[in-house]
């Protein structure tokens, strides 16, 4: 987990030479390196056994710790969570499936679960997908249930100008082709999904449309990150995430926006996700 820390602070300084924003990220890292998730779950509230998940995926995991803010919001939820990452910047999951690295980490623990997050347009395009993501995903999701634990595929969401030269014109366009790839091989292996992209779907479709991206139009923010927390939240412990505390950096209106759209795509439908 060092590692990773430290990966992420190079990141961030990087990016914040180039973009102010990143300064405030980078200071809050710098406060909580070297603090697991579990750290923070303290005060005798939580009950149950410990709940050990593994992220496999690039910087749309990575970004803003998705991990960390997953397993925080957990814990105010009275639940026990330890989580670890394999992501490395623009990888995609043919890379982790052909890492010593990755496959390592997979079996050096006892996971209960592994999240597979695929780099961001290739599940979108069907001939990637079918010669890239599909056989990787089938490779991992044996070695992960060969450990014991139990694989999670990870609905991203789409660009915010769609992806143009794939010719997805909008946002809307990519995420549809997103939902296709991730769920006909969700399908095929029966696997659950947690549907991420789904929820930012619905944030797009709001009202006032939830600007959930950074500047770059396809990493998250920090609302979007935490809708995924969110999302990760229902589909963990079937529970609705709404009125949880842990809000980091996020009014209390926002965080209960994003709450409730967390349990409007997964709790109402909880078989569409092929949850049991």
């Amino acid at each position: 987990m060092i590692e990773i820390l430290y990966f992420r602070l190079a990141y961030l300084l990087y990016h914040a030479m180039k973009f102010p924003g990143y300064w405030i990220a980078f200071i809050i890292l710098l406060a909580v390196c070297g603090c697991s998730p579990a750290a923070n779950c303290n005060g005798g509230q939580n009950t149950g056994s410990t709940l050990h998940i593994l992220f496999i995926g690039n910087s749309y995991t990575y970004v803003n710790d998705l991990p960390g803010t997953f397993a925080r919001l957990a814990c105010t939820g009275g639940h026990k969570v330890e989580t670890d990452m394999a992501a490395e910047g623009g990888w995609a999951l043919a890379d982790h499936a052909a890492s010593a690295q990755t496959l390592a980490k997979l079996a050096q623990s006892k996971w209960d679960f592994v999240i597979l997050q695929e780099q961001s347009e290739i599940p979108a395009m069907d001939d990637y997908r079918k010669q890239s993501m599909y056989p990787a995903v089938r490779q991992l999701v044996g070695k992960i249930k060969a450990t014991g634990a139990k694989p999670i595929l990870f609905l991203t969401w789409g660009h915010h100008d769609g992806l143009p030269q794939a010719g997805f014109q909008t946002f809307n366009d990519m995420q549809a082709q997103l939902y296709v790839g991730y769920m006909g091989i969700a399908k095929e292996l029966n696997v659950p999904v947690a549907p991420v992209g789904d929820a930012w779907l619905m944030g797009r479709l709001q009202p006032t449309p939830l600007d959930l991206w950074q500047a770059d139009g396809s990493h998250p923010n920090e609302m979007g990150t935490y809708l995924a927390a969110c999302v990760f939240y229902a589909v963990f412990f079937r529970q609705s995430p709404a009125g949880l505390t842990y809000r980091p950096g996020l009014s209390q209106a926002t965080a209960q926006t994003l709450q409730t759209l967390a349990v409007d795509s997964v709790l109402k439908e909880p078989w569409r996700w092929y949850l049991p």
